[in-house]
């Protein structure tokens, strides 16, 4: 049995887009908590109180979009998009395709249907969205061969 194309585990996200998200989340709580603070006077308690939700809300959308990745291990691929993510073993997944003018990664998926692999996208990082994409596919390939013993 041969060794797989890259070292696991791996995961693949679009990192500037988390560098750039996560300060700026903590940025929001702590402005939206001092803009509370130093309200005038005649505000009430539950306006500040709103005011530093809203904080924690931006901040929480911001967490959001900061979410996406794709990892993979011996088993299988584990796809973290905005909201949800999807465990798939190696033979869920048929192809990895990222085409021109996509806006990430798509995985056509065994059952027919197809799942968007966020953590790659173009947008943060073409060259390295390709590349990110070939190491999945050739990681797919490669546990298609050998599940079919080829």
């Amino acid at each position: 049995m041969s060794t797989p194309p890259v070292e696991f585990p791996v995961t693949w996200a679009p990192r500037r887009t988390r560098i750039v998200l996560l300060p700026v989340c903590v940025l929001l709580v702590v402005l939206f908590a001092v803009l509370a603070v130093l309200l005038p006077e005649n505000w009430q308690l539950n306006d500040r109180i709103m005011m530093i939700a809203s904080g924690v809300l931006f901040a929480a959308v911001g967490l959001m979009l900061a979410r996406p990745r794709v990892s993979a291990d011996a088993d299988g691929v584990t796809v973290v998009n905005f909201v949800r993510s999807r465990r798939l073993a190696w033979a869920e997944i048929v192809r990895v395709n990222l085409r021109q003018g996509d806006p990430w990664a798509t995985l056509d998926l065994a059952d027919g249907t197809a799942l968007a692999a966020v953590g790659i996208q173009p947008g943060v990082g073409k060259a390295q969205a390709i590349a990110n994409a070939r190491a999945l596919r050739d990681l797919v390939e490669h546990h298609a061969a050998h599940h079919t013993g080829a």
